[in-house]
């Protein structure tokens, strides 16, 4: 007799049956039976959403403003937008056309790949790199190609690296710098190294700049600012990382008319739209959190040098990041896979960082350790880290 798991399994689609579970959060379900955790793990600020940003979302509420906007988002919110990357990066974009609010970069993420990635086409993407890559491109039906890079290399997306794996079905470029998890940054001449691949060989750029207000002694470049990349160029970013609204769940999707049309007939079936309140949050942010942001990024400054002299200190090569929060540390002298030093570094010293491996094949032999956490945090993690590593040897 059949029972009933097996009778339901029947009903699962081949493409969902391929994705396998997110590394992380197949780690975080064995974390959450673990008590007294530092965590170094959750890729989150430790910041409370400003109190300006806070209360325009509760006064939007007070006033009703509790319907759906537009499937563009709040067309104040998109000009506002406008007017700030064409301030920050010099790339202007028509807030009545080429810009979508999303509800989290995730979304927006998902929707641009749905909407210009047929099956069987290909997305070049560097490896290591963010968890959700992958399968949002496989759900899509395309063809996901990881595209090596090394800590030698700074982790840069490298042109010959990119020609070694280009084939005639690729279609488009997922780049996302600052990245996570390295912690690594292009600068400017890299970029451009990138954009004469995508030129050469026609193709789209999926810009992922979730992080670029958080860096460190480095000018952030938009790629679509680059001679000739805006119109092959969907940008993507978000409020979650440099205002600390992860969970006000607000991003956008920016690129030519064509491009955002496109992927405005996917989002409109797919979230209508991103929520009212967290909108016009979003707007506060942009308007009134800037001392917040540069306050918050000069103290994962601070953190940003604790964590990586701490665990060079204790054996462990670490990787300079100069963006984002996250500490890449190369583990493999301690014999023990990505996975196997995650899992044992947690149920022996109760610190919690990401198996690599989570990230692509590029991330065996490293762990990723978020320095979004308190000073007396990292200290107390990196002597339970040092004490395990000697263990090791």
């Amino acid at each position: 007799m059949t029972s009933v798991k097996e009778g339901s399994e029947r009903f699962i689609g081949e493409r969902a049956r391929n994705v396998p579970p997110s590394g992380i959060r197949r780690f975080f379900d064995i974390l959450s039976t673990v008590e007294d955790v530092i965590s170094l793990g959750v890729g989150e600020p430790d910041y409370v959403t400003p109190e300006p940003v806070r209360q325009a979302a509760i006064d939007s509420i007070a006033r009703g403003d509790t319907h759906y906007t537009s499937n563009f988002g709040l067309f104040e919110l998109r000009e506002r937008l406008s007017r700030h990357l064409h301030e920050r990066y010099g790339v202007r974009y028509d807030p009545k056309s080429e810009i979508i609010i999303t509800s989290g970069s995730s979304e927006g993420l998902d929707v641009a790949i749905r909407a210009v990635l047929d099956p069987g086409d290909g997305l070049l993407c560097p490896d290591p790199g963010y968890v959700a890559y992958r399968p949002i491109a496989e759900l899509a039906g395309g063809v996901f190609q990881p595209v090596p890079t090394c800590a030698a290399d700074a982790f840069r997306v490298r042109e010959r690296a990119l020609e070694s794996i280009i084939t005639p079905k690729t279609t488009a470029l997922l780049i996302g710098y600052p990245s996570n998890p390295t912690g690594a940054v292009m600068e400017r001449p890299y970029l451009e190294e990138v954009a004469g691949f995508a030129e050469k060989h026609d193709l789209l750029v999926i810009s992922d700049e979730l992080y670029d207000r958080i860096s460190y002694g480095f000018e952030h470049t938009c790629f679509a600012s680059l001679p000739g990349m805006k119109e092959r160029t969907i940008l993507l970013g978000g409020w979650s990382k440099a205002y600390a609204m992860t969970g006000w769940r607000l991003g956008w999707v920016a690129g030519p008319a064509p491009l955002v049309e496109a992927t405005m007939r996917i989002h409109q079936y797919t979230m209508m739209s991103a929520p009212t309140a967290a909108q016009y949050a979003g707007l506060a942010a942009i308007d009134h959190a800037e001392p917040f942001v540069l306050d918050m990024v000069a103290e994962y400054d601070r953190r940003r040098g604790l964590i990586v002299d701490g665990l060079r200190a204790v054996g462990l090569d670490t990787f300079e990041p100069r963006g984002a929060f996250y500490a890449f540390p190369d583990i493999t002298r301690t014999g023990l896979s990505s996975w196997e030093f995650s899992e044992r570094l947690m149920a022996e010293e109760r610190v919690a960082v990401v198996p690599g491996s989570a990230f692509g094949e590029g991330g065996e032999g490293y762990v990723r350790a978020c320095y979004a956490n308190s000073y007396e945090a990292i200290e107390q993690a990196l002597e339970r880290i040092g004490r395990f590593v000697q263990r090791q040897r």
